[in-house]
């Protein structure tokens, strides 16, 4: 096998599980999609069904598995996933003797982080930071090209800076997480928050949550604010202030050269993007006396989740003797 084989990345989501054939250059060539069951047996029939459905159209060499949960430091391992089954399962080995193709995990924020760096928007960068917004907050480093995963494969945790004492409830067990004023469910609960405060204010948001108030989405929020909803533009703005607040701690820390924001809620990234620039730029520590790291939006969208698991699967391809 060559380093130009075919590989299979699956992003392995709580709703959904994605495979795809990707090429040595990033470009995906077939994707297969099914539910997401909720055993381990199950989960893991599901994905050798989808892996095999793929052989039978393609050539492929290894697959890669991007994963929403704690991965051990040697990729093999799934020690904890909140909406996957699995628990500390040795997911890598099972599904290499099933499928006799290597098979490596990662986490799906590295797998993200990976993919734009190669293919996307942080292709050039050096010491990257990819903050991925959604129902919560997932992140990756790169330092120096390299994904930095901690000693036990478990970093970074930014979702999970607490950015207010006492603060809003998280479901990790801690209050005021980043990711409670920074993601589409807190989107959702600031303008909920907001309403409650003066419901008079809102036309569109008002009417929807009195009918129905748990059914108010991150998603919705921001289309209302795109139609001039005014507790909808300021629940958006306030997300805004979180994002570059939440980027300059991550800076202080991290001092990377550029930050690529992906996930769900990062297409809707031109209603908060410039609010966020802004207060990054003022929240940063030597403020006015320090380069600031370029802020970019994900160019892979949902596929680099995929595509990153398939292009680290690569490095797994046993190597011939003409290739080494």
């Amino acid at each position: 096998m060559t380093g130009a084989a075919l590989t299979v990345g699956i992003d392995v989501g709580g709703t959904n599980i994605r495979a795809s054939v990707v090429d040595a250059g990033g470009q995906v060539l077939d994707t297969v999609q099914s539910p997401t069951p909720h055993s381990a047996r199950a989960l893991e029939d599901a994905l050798a069904r989808a892996v095999r459905e793929l052989c039978a159209r393609h050539p492929v060499a290894a697959v890669g598995l991007a994963v929403a949960g704690f991965v051990n430091e040697h990729r093999d391992t799934v020690r904890f996933a909140p909406h996957l089954p699995w628990r500390d399962a040795p997911v890598a080995k099972q599904l290499t003797e099933r499928l006799g193709l290597p098979v490596i995990l990662e986490h799906d924020a590295n797998a993200a982080a990976w993919a734009e760096y190669r293919f996307g928007a942080a292709a050039g960068g050096h010491n990257v930071v990819l903050v991925a917004i959604g129902t919560g907050i997932g992140a990756a480093l790169l330092v120096g090209g390299t994904l930095y995963r901690g000693t036990h494969g478990v970093a970074p945790e930014l979702g999970h800076l607490q950015v207010v004492p006492n603060g809003r409830f998280c479901a990790c067990g801690k209050r005021g997480c980043w990711e409670r004023y920074c993601s589409g469910t807190a989107l959702a609960e600031t303008a909920i928050e907001m309403l409650a405060t003066d419901p008079s204010e809102s036309t569109l948001l008002a009417a929807e949550v009195a009918a129905e108030p748990g059914a108010l989405t991150g998603r919705r929020v921001a289309g209302a604010a795109q139609d001039g909803d005014p507790v909808a533009e300021a629940a958006v703005a306030d997300f805004g202030r979180w994002l570059g607040l939440g980027l300059a701690f991550v800076s202080d820390i991290f001092d990377p050269d550029l930050i690529v924001v992906a996930g769900g809620v990062s297409s809707s990234a031109p209603l908060f993007l410039d609010e966020a620039r802004e207060e990054y730029a003022r929240s940063i520590t030597g403020a006015g006396h320090r380069p600031l790291a370029r802020i970019r939006t994900t160019q892979l969208g949902e596929a680099a989740g995929e595509i990153g698991a398939a292009e680290l699967a690569r490095a797994a391809i046993p190597k011939t003797g003409s290739d080494r």
